[in-house]
């Protein structure tokens, strides 16, 4: 025998209508409900926004240009592990390795006006200033044809006395650059050079000549290699094997690593005190749905009397408690992206008036953290909502229509 079952179930679309309705009839206490997890979500979400906003910014200052697949390779000793050709040449055969690059760093001047400016001076090829990628303010990096080419930072431009580093290209400087300490000439580099790149950075005065020319003066055992791996998986096993000549090496993950744990316990003091916020909001959540169920047995048990289940009743409450949540969740975002928006405007205006050019984000707002505080709010809506809900699907509709 067949049952007909058009009505053993109240439709969810009627579920939801009569949820809604019902908030939307007692608005001064859905709205007080609303403000609570609006001000709970909202102030999670603002601080967490705060958190990976500086933790972005942070590790974009340390880290700045540098690829998490370049690794920079250097001598602990290198009296006793040479970083020469041979190792240039063994690390370039490893797997995984897609570019290498070499430079030398020595002490040199920079000779303007019968006045001699102190600089270090770096001899490096066009794929080690690729891989460095030092952030070029005007012109180019060097190129492997390059001969008397000079790339310069900020702060040469300005102790030569040229206006700006669009200004500066093209200009020849003379330098004066020992590969060593015996002062002898041939192992000198002494020479003018043209300036075809200007790039960031004014902490010290910084020139880039052609690798090539300080190998030609005597140049032997490289400062630094820079090697790229084909991938960033690979950065691990490739700094294995490096090691295994005796030599150190350095990434841009380690760095990436060491703020992402700082920053880890940063952002759970923040959510702690977001929570605070958000116990409010739970309490006045559970509050709300209590005092909706005490007001509605009555209707509740007509419902039950005039064929609804009684777990139609509890996903009754569960719709009140999600709508609830994703409205207060959703408002409360907004209102935490907007105020973090208005106070990065006024800090960019800040620094713009203290002469910081670039401008930068305190807030962000990745799409992870939107989706998971929705989903935080709903599991809260949830959690809140279960004894309610429970007891809406127990109440005996006879006992609830004889209740004045």
């Amino acid at each position: 025998m067949k049952t007909n079952k058009a009505y053993t179930s109240v439709p969810r679309s009627v579920l939801v209508y009569i949820s809604w309705r019902n908030l939307i009839s007692k608005k001064l206490r859905a709205l007080l409900t609303l403000f609570g997890i609006v001000i709970g979500i909202g102030a999670i979400f603002f601080l967490l926004s705060f958190g990976i906003g500086l933790q972005e910014l942070v590790t974009n200052q340390v880290v700045g240009n540098q690829s998490v697949k370049t690794i920079t390779i250097t001598s602990p000793n290198s009296r006793v592990v040479a970083l020469d050709n041979d190792s240039y040449n063994k690390i370039k055969a490893f797997p995984h390795v897609s570019d290498i690059g070499s430079s030398y760093s020595l002490a040199g001047v920079i000779v303007v006006r019968n006045s001699r400016i102190d600089t270090i001076a770096y001899g490096a090829d066009a794929k080690y200033m690729e891989m460095q990628n030092p952030g070029i303010v005007a012109g180019r990096l060097l190129k492997p044809d390059d001969n008397k080419s000079v790339v310069v930072n900020l702060s040469v431009i300005k102790a030569i006395g040229v206006d700006s580093a669009k200004a500066a290209l093209g200009k020849q400087i003379k330098m004066s650059i020992p590969v060593d300490a015996s002062g002898d000439p041939q192992r000198t580099v002494d020479d003018n050079f043209a300036i075809v790149g200007v790039i960031e950075g004014q902490g010290g005065n910084e020139a880039y000549i052609p690798g090539d020319i300080v190998t030609a003066k005597g140049a032997k055992g490289y400062s630094q290699l820079l090697a790229k791996a084909d991938n960033a998986s690979s950065v691990t096993e490739l700094r294995s094997k490096v090691r295994t000549l005796g030599l150190e090496t350095t990434s841009a993950i380690d760095t990436v690593e060491q703020i992402g744990q700082v920053f880890k316990f940063f952002n759970i003091i923040l959510v702690v005190f977001g929570a605070i916020g958000m116990i409010v909001a739970v309490l006045g959540m559970f509050n709300t749905l209590t005092i909706s169920l005490l007001e509605r047995t009555r209707e509740i048990g007509l419902m039950v009397a005039l064929g609804g289940r009684n777990r139609d009743m509890r996903k009754l409450f569960i719709f009140e408690a999600v709508l609830l949540s994703v409205l207060g969740a959703v408002v409360g975002m907004i209102g935490a992206i907007i105020l973090g928006q208005i106070i990065n405007l006024i800090m960019n205006l800040i620094a713009q008036h203290r002469g910081v050019t670039e401008s930068f984000q305190l807030f962000a707002v990745p799409w992870w953290l939107v989706v998971g505080s929705l989903l935080f709010m709903i599991v809260v809506g949830l959690v809140v909502v279960y004894i309610p809900a429970r007891r809406a699907s127990r109440i005996n509709p006879i006992d609830a229509l004889r209740r004045d």
